[in-house]
């Protein structure tokens, strides 16, 4: 008997590809830069911070951006849901040197605008 991994399904909420469509204009890397953490995520892990105080299981991962040669710190925050262990949704995408942080009011916000037009 041959035991099947279940494969994990990666989502987009439309505040994350309206964010990414928008930084991917200034840098051009970005698509590569985010690669990695969708792999990672694919192959089942669970990585990054847990964002506090949101009422569901939030992270978010710092990720180098290659264009902005400033580092993790400089670089890009990609804020995930893990809505099941087989279902993530990446809720927004943004860059530190534009913005310092997201709301918990926007990223439940995020949420339910996902929940409801993807139920």
């Amino acid at each position: 008997m041959q035991s099947r991994l279940q494969e994990i399904l990666i989502e987009f909420a439309p505040e994350f590809k309206r964010n990414l469509r928008a930084l991917a204009k200034k840098y051009r890397h970005i698509r590569s830069d985010v690669q990695p953490v969708i792999d990672r995520l694919q192959n089942g892990e669970v990585f990054g911070d847990q964002v506090p105080k949101v009422h569901y299981a939030v992270f978010k991962v710092r990720i180098k951006n290659t264009d902005a040669h400033k580092g993790k710190r400089g670089g890009y925050r990609v804020i995930y849901y893990l809505k099941s262990s087989l279902r993530i949704i990446l809720l927004t995408i943004y860059s530190k040197l534009e913005q310092s942080d997201v709301s918990l009011e926007r990223l439940r916000a995020v949420i339910k605008e996902f929940e409801n037009g993807n139920a």
